[in-house]
């Protein structure tokens, strides 16, 4: 572990307080359902995107779409709990139940400990189709089923895996649009620092239904390169149209440091800085100016220099303005500090409320086996993003910090740093 700068507290952070680390992680994506799979996948350059007949059937204008394989809960959750699951808290129990067995944390723990819960949601749209459609139908409310009121909450991902696992301390729900996974890490980040909580799982969640996103495919937000699929998410590039959608979940485990030492928990990463900002702008068309914001207070609140920092994952979605609105503001922060930059959206499409969890257990993956994987489909920047140092394919690279962003509708934003730990 490198030594702390020495502007920084014994915590290791701007203003004391408990250090956070990372004790587990666990993730269900398109790229993969483990982390070895996930990891694989993030060196190799491996898309998880594909064109989906039934949402062309449908009357999506695009059909490309994250390959998220459905999670199969009958061996670890009764029936009659899983009917108060959507789809959504389906992926969020699975990358949990990694999340908390890497961390070494079993039942007994969690019935004898108070453990916290912040995870990041922002839609239920199919849950909640599901029960207008049968009350319609049926012109009866009771047709809506007894599950449909906790599957079409917000808050379903929080209250279902609070209860299957036992959580007894916060128990809340981050709905920041794209940012919400980052957000609730660094929500969880700041209880813990400050005492009120010794570990919290955080992480983020995303339905990959249709009906969540077809709003979304009628802006025309969504890249139309259909007949390349895996070539289709490129942010930064020239030629990139639009995103591609996608889901899954990401949990992680933190946990203030001293609390990890004494169970004796093997230690990942430490969380050693967080930013946030809203644009205060227009709802949907970001601005330079928040995204420079909160890359600027979370580099302050850890007392970290940019030349500081080895690698830095950006939320870049490939659309034309986020991409270009993000690399000025990366590059108004870093100046001619020329840091590593890729979007791992390239690979994964955007995974929405998930995408600020995600991010970070891929960048960790990346920072503990000494790779930064490629921007793929990367040929050539536009005359904006040609500031920026993006890597196009897959490098060996040692980096013991890294940043990341995630800025959503709204002008929502957030940049966390995270730190190694050999």
């Amino acid at each position: 572990m490198n030594q702390p700068n020495k502007k920084l507290l014994p915590s290791g952070r701007l203003g004391g307080g408990s250090r956070v680390v990372i004790t587990g992680m666990g993730i269900w994506s398109c790229i993969g359902t483990t982390l070895d799979d996930v990891c694989d996948a993030l060196y190799n350059g491996r898309s998880g995107i594909i064109f989906n007949q039934e949402r062309k059937d449908a009357g999506f204008r695009s059909a490309l779409v994250g390959n998220v394989p459905k999670a199969d809960l009958k061996p670890f959750v009764p029936r009659n709990l899983r009917h108060f699951m959507p789809e959504e808290a389906q992926y969020a129990y699975m990358a949990t139940r990694q999340a908390l067995e890497q961390a070494g944390i079993d039942d007994d723990y969690l019935t004898n400990n108070e453990v916290g819960i912040i995870y990041g949601n922002d839609s239920v749209a199919e849950a909640t189709v599901g029960a207008i459609d049968k009350f319609r139908q049926a012109q009866s409310t009771a047709a809506c089923g007894s599950g449909a009121i906790f599957q079409s909450m917000n808050s379903n991902i929080t209250m279902n895996l609070a209860c299957l696992f036992k959580l007894r301390g916060i128990n809340l729900t981050a709905s920041g649009a794209c940012a919400s996974g980052s957000h609730s890490i660094g929500l969880a980040s700041l209880l813990i620092r400050n005492g009120l909580q010794d570990c919290i799982v955080c992480g983020g969640a995303e339905e990959n239904n249709m009906f969540g996103i077809a709003s979304f495919d009628g802006i025309q937000a969504f890249s139309m390169r259909e007949d390349e699929p895996e070539k289709a998410s490129r942010p930064f590039d020239a030629s990139r149209d639009g995103l591609v959608p996608s889901g899954g979940a990401a949990t992680l485990v933190l946990e203030s440091y001293e609390h990890a030492m004494k169970r004796g928990a093997n230690i990942i990463a430490e969380v050693v800085g967080w930013g946030f900002s809203g644009n205060g702008d227009h709802i949907s068309t970001p601005n330079i100016d928040g995204p420079a914001r909160s890359l600027s207070a979370c580099l302050k609140n850890a007392g970290v220099q940019t030349n500081e920092v080895g690698y830095l994952n950006a939320h870049a979605t490939s659309t034309v303005i986020g991409d270009q609105r993000e690399a000025q503001a990366i590059a108004q922060i870093f100046g001619n500090n020329s840091v590593p930059v890729t979007s791992t959206k390239s690979q994964t499409g955007h995974e929405m409320w998930m995408a600020g969890a995600s991010e970070i257990i891929y960048s960790i993956l990346m920072m503990k086996n000494d790779f930064i994987a490629g921007n793929i489909n990367f040929e050539r920047p536009d005359d904006i993003t040609a500031c920026l140092n993006i890597i196009p394919e897959t490098i060996h690279q040692h980096f013991d910090m890294f940043l990341s962003n995630s800025f959503g509708f709204g002008g929502t934003n957030s940049s966390l740093l995270i730190k190694n730990i050999n």
